[in-house]
């Protein structure tokens, strides 16, 4: 990986404009909050500085690009648009179906919400599931 000061900051500022353009999402505090981070975090990307690498994955997220995007970008690659990572080189596409990879992702999390929420209602652990399936296809994780 690229040293700090080799990375192309200017260029990921100006694909992550564009995408957020063409997405049509608002530089907002809501829109960076929904994506995990703060919105001056977002406004960093877009006026080409450096952020944290773990908050690149968000704003991957935020801008639905794969997983690793933001630093591709970086280092000079391209972004991967989610819809695109099935035709990416060296990408596998899961033989089973998005419903039953959400469904067993569900299952994973409502027993590790029954395991460690002790005492939380069975409709608070159901909401909590959904949003962290949610959450998780919404950055491309599943």
């Amino acid at each position: 990986m690229p040293r700090a000061d080799e990375r192309d900051y200017e260029r990921l500022a100006a694909l992550a404009k564009r995408r957020r353009a063409e997405l049509g999402l608002a530089l907002n505090d809501a829109n960076a909050k929904a994506g995990g981070l703060s919105n001056r975090t977002w406004q960093r990307v877009e006026k080409g500085l450096d952020i944290r690498d773990t908050n690149y994955r968000k704003i991957d997220g935020l801008l639905q690009w794969a997983p690793g995007s933001c630093l591709a970008v970086l280092e000079g690659g391209d972004p991967t648009p989610v819809g695109d990572v099935a035709g990416a080189p060296g990408v596998q596409k899961s033989p089973m179906p998005q419903d039953v990879i959400d469904k067993n992702a569900l299952d994973t999390v409502q027993l590790a919400l029954i395991a460690t929420a002790k005492g939380t209602p069975a409709e608070e652990i159901r909401e909590m599931s959904e949003r962290v399936v949610r959450d998780l296809r919404e950055q491309g994780l599943i």
